[in-house]
């Protein structure tokens, strides 16, 4: 048994209307809508869940990133919805209750599929996100372009296309190829976690066109790393922090639930498990025991 957890930013469960590009496109995954039952492939389950963590304010990055990934409720410890990259007090939490290290310190073999470009090497920004927070405090070793080159990575946007717009030398990729080699990847650990943030960067510049364009090419690929996946021995899930690119309207967050997605043999154990971000990390924990 492994897991995949993909984490996609800013994808909430909104209503039917102009304001929602999900109504714009057929998604055979992402087409949920407030009080509607989906029809998902592949015989997924959904869980509907709370990203609101019992604080006042609407739900940001950096706590709710650190929820999925610790178990924690990390607005309860500082008291507040944290926009961003963690704080100190965050970048603690993660240090010591990370998906990564729980599952390192039982055995288990963990990695992070992203690709960080030699930008990040060279010059380390100041502020890091929480899923770079995690994989560095956890030890792990940061996957490079020349894994890339060797299918052996994925890049955030899995198209390529912001590095080739940076000036590296990367060769394009379809959706289709992307999600193939995040599958076969995941399958060589028991557990892998792949990032991808573009929806939470659209629906805050709230560009319909560029929604649509992309959600599309998403669906493509998750459906991808689902087909290509053995799904009687490896599980996937999906989730996002808070939603987003759900409603145009507004180049906030919203308060709308995320939704979590699981297909294969741990599907129905991750929907009776999951009902809010702090579900997340425990239920795959012990989906792997």
């Amino acid at each position: 048994m492994s897991v995949l957890l993909i984490f996609i930013d800013g994808l909430g469960i909104g209503t039917r209307g102009d304001h929602n590009p999900f109504c714009e496109i057929e998604s055979r995954l992402f087409g949920i809508f407030q009080g509607e039952a989906p029809s998902l492939p592949f015989d997924g389950k959904l869980s509907i869940t709370d990203a609101r963590l019992g604080v006042e304010g609407l739900p940001q990055s950096a706590t709710g990133q650190t929820t999925i990934l610790s178990g924690v409720n990390a607005a309860r410890v500082i008291g507040k919805h944290l926009h961003g990259y963690p704080s100190p007090r965050l970048k603690q939490v993660l240090q010591d209750h990370s998906i990564y290290r729980q599952l390192l310190d039982s055995g288990r073999t963990v990695t992070f599929a992203n690709c960080y470009s030699p930008e990040y090497f060279n010059r380390k920004p100041r502020h890091l996100s929480a899923t770079t927070v995690a994989a560095e405090t956890a030890g792990l070793r940061l996957r490079t372009l020349d894994d890339l080159d060797k299918g052996d990575a994925i890049s955030h946007d899995f198209s390529n296309y912001f590095l080739i717009g940076m000036g590296h030398h990367v060769r394009s990729c379809t959706p289709e190829i992307a999600g193939e080699r995040l599958a076969r990847l995941a399958a060589r650990h028991d557990f892998t976690l792949y990032e991808h943030f573009i929806p939470d960067l659209i629906g805050h510049r709230q560009d319909m066109e560029w929604a649509r364009d992309h959600l599309v090419m998403l669906t493509r690929f998750v459906i991808s790393t689902i087909g290509a996946a053995d799904l009687s021995r490896q599980t996937i899930v999906i989730t996002s922090d808070h939603g987003n690119i759900e409603d145009l309207t507004t180049r906030s967050h919203t308060l709308n639930p995320v939704p979590t997605l699981a297909f294969g043999e741990g599907r129905s154990f991750i929907q009776s498990r999951v009902e809010r971000l702090t579900d997340i990390t425990p239920a795959i924990v012990e989906l792997l025991k």
